[in-house]
């Protein structure tokens, strides 16, 4: 299993609170990711510019996708593996608005994420989340 893997299971059970970052306090599902990111590479890369919860948004910038290719390696979406990171459309036409690290990949495919009213969990990765993913990818680690 991948140290991001590891370091994201880390952080279930907790709380989710909007826009957050603070494992075992609160978080939500972008504060997971930095926190994360804080773990295994140090500072952040970029401040946040404050975001709404609603995940059904249209007509906006796809502030998380440029953060992704910024920040992150993108890969294709045909090749899961443990340890990406998955953006996801919740919604036709809406922005992609919601991020998982997969922690399984095959049959039993598994994502860590930090959804309202659950914290963080580790969910499987159905039909009805994968469908949703538009972009997968990785941190940019020495150890790849």
């Amino acid at each position: 299993m991948s140290a991001v893997v590891d370091a994201a299971r880390g952080w279930i059970g907790t709380p989710y609170v909007h826009q957050a970052s603070a494992k075992g306090a609160g978080t939500d599902c972008l504060g997971l990711l930095r926190g994360v990111w804080r773990e295994l590479l140090g500072a952040e890369p970029a401040a946040l510019p404050a975001y709404t919860r609603d995940w059904g948004e249209t007509g906006g910038e796809e502030l998380l996708l440029a953060a992704g290719r910024t920040h992150l390696r993108q890969r294709t979406l045909d090749r899961p593996l443990s340890g990406d990171v998955l953006l996801f459309r919740m919604r036709d036409r809406a922005i992609a608005k919601h991020v998982g690290i997969q922690a399984r990949v095959g049959p039993e495919a598994s994502f860590i994420h930090a959804y309202t009213g659950h914290g963080v969990i580790e969910s499987p990765l159905s039909n009805a989340w994968a469908r949703r993913v538009v972009a997968r990818f990785v941190f940019p680690m020495e150890y790849e």
